[in-house]
């Protein structure tokens, strides 16, 4: 009886044990199809990712070779050659911003697509004024947007309407790395030369940009360029429509060199070798003890870092140093005349951009008092460094039509002591732009000027007498000049 008691417990424990292990076979069994699929995943992720990286790269080349002759048959016939871009002419030929930058604005271009390589962009603007200017003194009005001489503005009252610059320029890519981009400007104006503003002299077309510029920011962060281009001192930008600040006609230079330049992330920073000599605007170095370009010895040098906001904008800082500004000639001061020794200056500036409003400020000095400043015959009046500052900001205001910018700018230049009549020179300037397509621009402002100090013969030696000798204790500048303008006009790009 005791042995048919354990028998049934003994059956019982083996069909027990026989159906934990099959238990624990099915168990291992699923285990390893489970990881024999994660195995399968993880591999069809992989090549997933691969497909995704490629598909981004092929992209990528996409747009950069969209244009290229390399391409054949219909998609060749869909990429000319030869291209237009009216907000891309805009952006290049703007002379309100990016001034020193433009190989920048290029090099960003090529980055996104907008010029494929091996194509030839085409681009044009004009600017077309009307204004109504009035003075409280003879044919003195400090307004900077056209030469400040009597040969063009005579009496107390001026207006015109005029063409006042007219663009013409192009871009050329040759494969990822090499890029020409020329400008050329007609600017009655504000030309240099001789006669009243229809006179041929100052009806001329020059170059006023042309650079061969090497770079490729998708493989490397630097590059250079070679040429005629802007000189990298400060920022000298306006968030005027139309007048630039009075920075840029002080230290906005415009000279033959080569530029060494390197931007990666919020950080850019130039280096720019000046042909020495009287170079065509703001600077000037001693060749021998002339102005003959006949030497690279001029240098100027920009570090600025852009930081991100989120969102909502960004905020930039800079500053600058050139080693020869044209504040360097002795009395009496003539444009592009010799110096004995060079002058440098430095710049600070700054702009935030905050969803829709610009605030922007600069300020610029020579580090050295500008020997031409001290008239002789007026004795009394030392030699003065030269400075230059700005303040000004813009909102946007977005509509339907087209977005419609107001802004207000303060600008000063200081070329002489406190009573001096070349002391200073002021501008004011009140504007509004309707944008009726980004390129296309209506624009007004109201400018008011205090002082009158042209550079040329800024402390004297214009007025001579009948033997032709200068009377040094003269000066055609005028810190009691006062003017009035109102402008309207259109600019367009194409």
């Amino acid at each position: 009886m005791a042995r048919s008691r354990r028998y049934p417990s003994f059956v019982l424990s083996c069909a027990f044990a026989a159906f934990l292990g099959v238990a624990v076979d099915a168990h291992a069994e699923s285990l390893d199809r489970v990881l024999e699929r994660l195995d399968r995943l993880e591999t069809e992720a992989r090549q997933l990712r691969e497909e995704i990286d490629a598909l981004k790269a092929k992209r990528a080349r996409a747009l950069r070779e969209r244009a290229s002759p390399a391409n054949s048959g219909a998609e060749s016939a869909a990429a000319p050659l030869v291209r237009m871009s009216s907000n891309l002419s805009y952006d290049v030929l703007d002379p309100t911003t990016r001034i020193h930058s433009k190989q920048r604005l290029i090099l960003e271009r090529r980055r996104d697509g907008t010029l494929a390589p091996d194509s030839l962009h085409v681009h044009g603007a004009v600017t077309a004024i009307a204004n109504y200017q009035t003075s409280n003194r003879n044919d003195k009005f400090g307004y900077l947007m056209r030469h400040p001489t009597a040969t063009n503005q005579v009496g107390d009252t001026v207006s015109e309407a005029t063409i006042h610059s007219v663009q013409f320029g192009f871009t050329g890519t040759l494969g990822d790395w090499l890029t020409g981009h020329a400008v050329m400007l007609f600017d009655p104006e504000q030309s240099f030369g001789d006669g009243t503003n229809t006179h041929i002299d100052r009806n001329q077309l020059q170059v006023r940009r042309a650079y061969v510029l090497f770079g490729d920011l998708d493989r490397s962060p630097y590059y250079a360029s070679l040429g005629k281009m802007a000189v990298p001192f400060g920022l000298t930008d306006t968030v005027n429509p139309f007048s630039a600040s009075t920075v840029w006609h002080v230290f906005g230079g415009l000279a033959n060199g080569v530029t060494l330049g390197y931007v990666n992330k919020g950080l850019g920073l130039s280096v720019m070798g000046i042909q020495g000599g009287a170079q065509f605007r703001a600077a000037n170095t001693p060749v021998e003890g002339t102005a003959v370009p006949g030497r690279l010895n001029n240098f100027a040098a920009d570090a600025n870092y852009r930081f991100g906001l989120g969102s909502a904008g960004t905020l930039l800082f800079g500053g600058s140093y050139q080693h020869g500004t044209a504040y360097c000639q002795g009395f009496p001061i003539v444009h592009f005349g010799a110096c004995e020794d060079n002058n440098p200056a430095f710049d600070v500036y700054g702009r935030l951009v905050y969803g829709d409003l610009t605030i922007k400020g600069e300020f610029a000095r020579t580090t050295k008092a500008w020997p031409g400043t001290f008239n002789p015959g007026m004795p009394q009046f030392a030699a003065s460094k030269v400075t230059s500052f700005d303040i000004g900001a813009k909102y946007r205001h977005r509509t339907g039509a087209g977005p419609v910018d107001v802004s207000v700018e303060f600008s000063r230049m200081v070329a002489g002591p406190d009573g001096a009549p070349w002391e200073r020179q002021d501008q004011f300037v009140a504007g509004a732009a309707w944008f009726t397509r980004p390129s296309a621009k209506l624009f007004a402002e109201y400018i008011h000027t205090e002082g009158y100090s042209p550079l040329n013969f800024i402390s004297g030696g214009s007025v001579r007498d009948e033997r032709g000798e200068v009377v040094p204790d003269q000066t055609h500048s005028d810190s009691s000049a006062r003017s009035d303008v109102f402008v309207v006009g259109v600019n367009v790009a194409f």
